[in-house]
């Protein structure tokens, strides 16, 4: 095979996305609205084909791949985040169905942006020069700002498309100034070419330390890490509840695989200077984010606040990994992260896929009070409401308690056994929030005086998704070793 067909092959499902993305575009103006289905049909089908080429490469390329001139790499670590994503935009198809209809906004082009933000995350993870990186980033960046205002009869939607694109450029050219910085020190953008400027340099030169600054805050922004988490409550309280589950999942895995392979692949030799950094970061963002959850009524925004703090805790696994010690180094760390994010991905995904569900009066119904005797009308979904809730409290036997057990124990064992107490009084505030819309469900009676009952509108779609959330969270809770061991084995690619 010539060395251009190589290339393609590697890239083979980043090309089958962004065809499925232009031909549901092109459709969509010739497509009754009452068929538009097809167009969610036609992108599942597209994933499904990447997913089943994704895993013949497993099998067949159990190697480190690089393409188009070191641009893009293909490995096992790459491999790991794009089953993922594929996952979890497979489910947020599926979950926008139903509730595009239910709120009158059923956009044929819709599953074309959600292509399109797919194809950048998996140019992202699969990235090995950090304007590849960028260019994906801002593919998903684009996609989910016009996503985010897609219900342009709200202007709150409209709103946190605004703010989102605004501080989204901002963030971009700060990432942007740390690329051109590291170019001009190390005369390249590729991760390995700054790998090695940065040895024979020495990690005391004040430009390269600049640098690694200016690209930590970009990215911090994109994993909603404080201080550059303002954007995340409003964005995800304005945005059409699908998208808002599609950025709390599939753009912080994104964007935490490109962070972490430039921070080790890229910056490596600097890890004693970032370290500390994210070590602040990671405490500043989980102690936020779960104190200021306590006090939010509207369940969107507790939920933005609770990704804030999941970030946090990823955080913490990242930390770990910089300070591994021993044989093992820091892969516990890195692993830990996958292992958090993919089970992170279940849960807030069932989550939101009932708060889509809720309907008051024939609006969506997003105020924690709107759960209030739900156990009673369908206690099913109440049942549901509460697994998600707990694992995301990371109560045992759910898959939330191992997920964070991982984490915690890589920061054990990386010597940071107080960051561990730290990260697990705040999973303990946590449960206080979480619980809170338990005890709404289930020890409320529902007002007799309202004139409009909250209600579930339930559809095969979005069955199917919390059926996949529910397996998910119970599987991983009870039998996580596939998980861990598919985990530990994508991170032994890294440099």
């Amino acid at each position: 095979m010539s060395l251009y067909g190589a290339d393609l092959l590697a890239l083979l499902p980043e090309l089958i996305v962004v065809l499925a993305a232009c031909l549901v575009i092109v459709l969509d103006p010739i497509t009754p609205a009452s068929r538009r289905d097809l167009l969610a049909w036609l992108s599942v089908g597209a994933l499904a084909l990447c997913l089943g080429l994704t895993g013949w490469q497993i099998n067949e390329l159990n190697v480190r791949v690089s393409a188009f001139s070191d641009l893009v790499v293909v490995d096992a670590y790459a491999r790991f985040w794009k089953i993922l994503l594929y996952g979890v935009t497979g489910l947020t198809i599926f979950m926008s169905l139903p509730y595009l209809k239910a709120e009158r906004v059923h956009l044929g082009e819709y599953y074309g942006f959600i292509l399109l933000a797919l194809s950048g995350m998996m140019v992202m993870v699969s990235g090995a020069d950090l304007l590849t990186i960028y260019l994906g980033t801002e593919l998903m960046s684009l996609s989910l700002y016009i996503m985010t205002g897609l219900n342009r009869a709200k202007p709150r939607s409209l709103e946190a498309a605004a703010k989102y694109f605004v501080l989204g450029a901002f963030s971009s050219g700060i990432l942007l100034y740390g690329i051109s910085l590291l170019y001009g020190m190390a005369g390249s953008t590729k991760l390995a070419s700054i790998a090695g400027a940065i040895g024979t340099r020495g990690a005391d030169d004040p430009l390269v330390l600049i640098a690694t600054i200016l690209i930590a805050v970009g990215f911090s922004f994109k994993l909603a890490a404080v201080p550059f988490h303002m954007w995340t409550p409003d964005v995800y309280q304005g945005a059409p509840t699908s998208v808002t589950a599609f950025m709390a999942v599939a753009s912080k895995a994104a964007s935490f695989a490109a962070f972490m392979r430039v921070f080790v692949e890229g910056l490596g030799g600097l890890k004693a200077d970032w370290s500390v950094l994210f070590l602040l970061i990671a405490v500043v963002t989980l102690v936020l984010g779960n104190v200021v959850a306590i006090v939010q009524t509207n369940i969107k925004r507790m939920l933005a606040y609770s990704s804030i703090a999941h970030a946090g805790y990823a955080l913490i696994g990242f930390v770990a990994a910089a300070r591994g010690v021993g044989a093992s180094g820091g892969t516990p760390g890195l692993a830990s992260i996958m292992i958090y994010l993919a089970i992170y991905s279940f849960m807030t995904l069932g989550a939101f896929a009932l708060i889509g569900m809720l309907r008051k009066g024939g609006v969506e119904g997003e105020e924690i009070e709107d759960f209030t005797g739900l156990a009673k009308r369908q206690p099913l979904a109440a049942f549901l409401m509460l697994l998600f809730m707990a694992s995301l409290a990371g109560i045992p036997p759910t898959a939330g308690f191992i997920g964070k057990f991982y984490v915690f124990m890589a920061a054990v064992e990386a010597g940071l056994a107080w960051l561990a107490a730290i990260a697990l009084i705040f999973a303990a505030v946590s449960a206080y929030y979480y619980m809170r819309v338990v005890m709404v469900m289930y020890m409320r009676d529902p007002d007799p005086s309202s004139v409009e009952q909250p209600r579930l509108v339930a559809s095969p779609a979005l069955s199917f998704v919390l059926a996949c959330a529910v397996a998910g969270v119970i599987l991983f809770g009870l039998y996580p070793n596939p998980l861990v061991s598919f985990a530990l084995q994508s991170v032994l690619t890294f440099k």
